[in-house]
């Protein structure tokens, strides 16, 4: 907090900081016994007739009404990463975009409309990536209309917590009616320390998903649009651990090599057979077939919520890079 030459919390943003990563200190309850104190970090997003609205890392905003701020400064951007690959949320994007493909898209400006039948909120949402060409209204409705004649709803997808993501557009989207329904995270890292973690001996490997690999795929029913869906990408694996007397594998897992970055989904065990490195496994041989096609970074999508996962993969070294979310209009 900024405090002052005689030692008092001062307030040191203005409306004109709106767009800027701020840190404010605000008086919890003025009616409470004592003074208690809620901080908050995040970007400014709107300061509108006496309350701030905050977009936090994770996605979620706060209101702050104006009278109660005790403190408030502009904070610079986090730090750089100390650990991992650099990268940066426009290039993360367009990795991640381009490893899991729709089967049909159109520009609107520097947005991209996506959609895959319904398969997925990621295949069947837009991706504003810049500037769309019109004011934002009259966008979304653009966004409405090209879905709404696919008989799909209309979702955007938005990342905040990172240099360069988008906490306005979720602010305005909030303000504008639409829902968050989904939050997940993108982690990175290095992509020798998961190769390294396991030799990957009995992983099959191969360039289709083929119907063994999709008895153990969590989305059941899959159908060509999917499939197309998950065999897209610059250069797409799929590993497969068999299981005992030819019934559902005992795990899988799909890799996108693009460039620098492998890209890992669908990485999926057994339960029965949780908890006995399979899925390390599986991930080891997507990594040592990645270095092989001269990649060196790591990324994957992990849900807020998975603790299994998010273990594993800090364990292998990875970290959040940036969350990111599904709006959906109303």
């Amino acid at each position: 907090m900024e405090i002052s030459a005689t030692g008092r919390l001062e307030v040191r943003i203005t409306a004109a900081d709106v767009g800027k990563r701020v840190s404010v200190r605000r008086r919890h309850d003025p009616a409470a016994e004592g003074e208690k104190f809620t901080d908050t970090v995040g970007v400014l997003a709107s300061w509108d007739n006496g309350v701030l609205l905050i977009t936090r890392k994770s996605g979620e905003t706060v209101h702050i009404p104006e009278a109660s701020l005790v403190a408030g400064k502009v904070v610079p951007p986090a730090p750089a990463r100390r650990r991992g690959p650099a990268a940066s949320y426009e290039e993360l994007a367009h990795v991640s975009a381009r490893a899991w493909r729709p089967v049909e898209s159109e520009r609107l400006g520097q947005w991209e409309l996506r959609a895959a039948a319904g398969f997925t909120r990621r295949a069947n949402s837009a991706l504003p990536l810049g500037d769309p060409g019109l004011p934002l209204p009259a966008a979304l409705d653009a966004v409405r209309r090209w879905y709404g004649d696919r008989g799909l709803p209309a979702y955007v997808q938005t990342a905040t917590g990172a240099e360069g993501t988008q906490e306005l557009l979720c602010a305005e989207l909030e303000r504008l009616g639409w829902t968050r329904e989904v939050t997940a995270e993108l982690w990175i890292g290095a992509l020798a320390p998961v190769a390294d973690r396991d030799e990957g001996a009995g992983v099959v490997l191969s360039r289709e998903a083929d119907d063994a690999w999709l008895t153990r795929y969590q989305r059941k029913g899959v159908s060509e649009v999917a499939l197309k869906v998950l065999g897209s990408g610059p250069s797409v694996w799929f590993a497969t651990v068999p299981g005992e007397g030819g019934g559902a594998p005992a795990a899988i897992g799909r890799c996108v090599v693009d460039g620098r970055w492998a890209g890992f989904a669908a990485v999926e065990v057994d339960p029965a057979l949780r908890r006995r490195g399979l899925a390390t496994r599986v991930m080891a041989a997507l990594a040592r077939r990645a270095l092989e096609e001269g990649a060196s970074a790591a990324w994957l999508q992990v849900e807020a919520d998975n603790a299994g996962a998010r273990g594993l993969y800090a364990g292998m070294g990875f970290a959040a890079h940036h969350a990111y979310h599904h709006y959906r209009s109303v």
